[in-house]
């Protein structure tokens, strides 16, 4: 289970969008999100990475995009299932051969 949020969303959305902004601009990148971090009473690491997620999802900086993460976590969940299925099946002798993974 996750922790519970320490920020509201409403917050952590004004902050990422405020630092995404002055990122853009090379005069006011220098330091921009220990600024807003202050400004907004926000700890500018969580800021950093709240940035860095959205800079990623928008296509400004490579990565794997928030929507890729969850699909790939959905994607493990279900391979675990899966293997899981079959050891069971494996074990009672009831797996079909001609489903087996290669």
């Amino acid at each position: 289970m996750a922790a519970p949020r320490k920020y509201p969303d409403e917050l952590r959305e004004r902050a990422t969008r405020l630092a995404v902004e002055a990122r853009k601009d090379p005069a006011g990148r220098a330091g921009a999100i220990k600024r807003i971090a202050d400004q907004l009473d926000v700890h500018p690491e969580a800021l950093r990475g709240w940035v860095k997620r959205a800079e990623t999802d928008e296509g400004i900086v490579p990565g794997t995009t928030s929507a890729d993460a969850a699909r790939i976590a959905e994607l493990e969940r279900e391979v675990k299932e899966l293997r899981r299925a079959n050891a069971m099946a494996d074990s009672t002798g009831q797996r079909n051969e001609s489903c087996e993974m290669a």
